[in-house]
């Protein structure tokens, strides 16, 4: 037998944000001109750039910012997508969470925005993740 051990105290419930996610990246469309310079195999129309902004994302728990973060870009030339992993531990109990997300570094405001209202028991874990595809924050 060993000892018991509990990873959260009594009457806690713990909220994770987790996810991967790549900022957008800047494009432009090259004029005529640049077009006839490039040998033909090299006329791509839309150039972007390889370095991908960072991620600015901010949660609210309870009418109370928690977290506003810039996440950079991974990888070696900064091409890569962002990431996080942050923990909250939160008594059990009715929790009011407002998440929000900028990945377009010239646009004001947020490009993301996702609220929801929780009950949440003890030693519950409850994870907000985020899915472009399916149109934002995924909350389970």
């Amino acid at each position: 037998a060993a000892p018991g051990w509990q990873s959260l105290p009594a009457d806690t419930a713990l909220l994770r944000v987790s996810f991967t996610h790549s900022g957008d990246r800047s494009c432009r469309e090259r004029t005529p001109e640049e077009l006839a310079e490039l040998p033909p195999n090299m006329r791509l129309a839309k150039v972007c750039d390889r370095q991908r902004p960072p991620v600015y994302v901010e949660l609210d728990i309870d009418g109370t910012t928690v977290l506003a973060a810039e996440l950079p870009a991974r990888g070696i030339a900064g091409s890569g997508p962002s990431r996080i992993y942050q923990r909250f531990p939160l008594p059990a109990g009715r929790h009011d969470i407002a998440v929000r997300l900028r990945d377009r570094p010239a646009s004001e405001g947020f490009d993301y925005m996702g609220e929801t209202q929780v009950t949440l028991a003890p030693a519950q874990s409850f994870v907000i993740d985020f899915r472009p595809e399916t149109g934002g924050f995924v909350f389970k």
